[in-house]
Formats: structure tokens, C-alpha cells, sequence
């Protein structure tokens, strides 16, 4: 699947949304990327986790991590294309930890898996967890890249970059029109 396939793909199926949505990281957006709707098809998750490992140039990861919710489906998938096991981070009151009896053993080398960049956070938090266990990251991959000229101190690639427009609350055109705002993201 190639990038105008992709686009087309994220279309039909509903993940390309449009409206005014409160992002996960507060800022206001009139678009929304719901890769939930692209990846309950199974062959397309399966599909799309296997063209992460092809964009991977680095080393090859012993563990792949991702942060809940968004990443739970892409990294399952991208972890099953590297033939590696997958956990995932999730929040517990707001803080992102490690539960469910997952461990990260020392040493060990990582690959962070987004569905979607938009500010990094949940990226870097993730990070700050393998770096507390005394892991290595190896890098960080989604399908979708919308951060913008933001960048990581680390290598990052995903599938698709897409310039979408967002806001900081008060400077919000929508919010100013008296759109109603939608909420679709997993964090409070």
C-alpha cells in the first residue's frame, strides 16, 4: 500500500475525520485521525504493522512498546512482523506505568509504536519508562506522523505525514464559530 492507497484507505473507512475535536494534548483541531477505524480490519493492521518493519532501517528490536490505547493494535501487529514480543504502557491516574505484570529487563533494545504523532507526548513518557528500567530505544514508529517541525532526539519514521491544522484553546477559530466540540481521544 502506498501513500495515495493509504490516504484512500483511511478515507473509507472512516479515519479521516473532520469537525472540532480536543486532541489528547489539549489543542483544538478541525481534524481528526481515528486510526481505530482503519485498523479493525485485521488484514489492513496486519498489513500496515508489516510496512513499519520494512521503513525500519536500525537494529532489530528484542521488544516492542506501545502506549495505550491508540498503539495497542499497530504495535501488536508491528511486533508480530518483527517476530518479537509486544507490551504496552498505560495511564493510571494520569501517569503513564507499566502494569499487568510487564517488566523490561535491562539492556534490552525497544521500539516504540504509535498509531499517531501529534505532540509526542505519550512517545516520550513511554520513553522516560524503557530509560527507568535501564533499557535502550531503539526508536519510535507510527502509521501517522502530524507533529509538524516538531522532532525527537531519537529516529523516528512513519507511514504517512500529514500538515493538520490545531489550535491551543483560545485561539480557536472553531470555538469562536460555536462548533460543538467532540472529544475522541484516551486521554482525560
Amino acid at each position: 500500500m502506498n501513500a495515495t492507497a493509504m490516504k484512500k484507505y483511511f478515507k473509507e473507512s472512516g479515519a479521516f475525520k473532520a469537525g472540532h475535536f480536543i486532541l489528547s494534548s489539549g489543542l483544538h483541531s478541525p481534524d481528526y485521525i481515528q486510526c481505530a477505524s482503519a485498523l479493525k480490519n485485521p488484514e489492513k493492521a496486519h498489513e500496515l504493522g508489516g510496512m513499519l518493519k520494512k521503513i525500519w532501517k536500525g537494529d532489530k528490536p528484542d521488544l516492542i512498546l506501545s502506549p495505550a490505547m491508540g498503539g495497542l493494535i499497530i504495535g501488536h501487529e508491528t511486533a508480530k512482523a518483527f517476530g518479537v514480543d509486544f507490551i504496552f504502557t498505560e495511564r493510571q491516574n494520569g501517569k503513564m506505568v507499566l502494569r499487568r505484570g510487564f517488566k523490561i529487563n535491562r539492556g534490552v533494545k525497544i521500539i516504540i509504536v504509535e498509531d499517531v504523532f501529534t505532540t509526542g507526548r505519550s512517545t516520550m513518557e513511554t520513553y522516560e519508562i524503557v530509560k527507568a528500567y535501564g533499557a535502550n530505544v531503539l526508536g519510535a514508529l507510527s502509521i501517522i506522523n502530524r507533529m509538524g517541525d516538531k522532532k525527537f532526539y531519537f529516529p523516528y519514521k512513519s507511514l504517512l505525514k500529514v500538515d493538520l491544522k490545531a489550535y491551543s484553546f483560545g485561539a480557536c477559530p472553531l470555538c469562536d464559530k460555536g462548533l460543538p466540540l467532540q472529544k475522541p481521544g484516551s486521554r482525560n
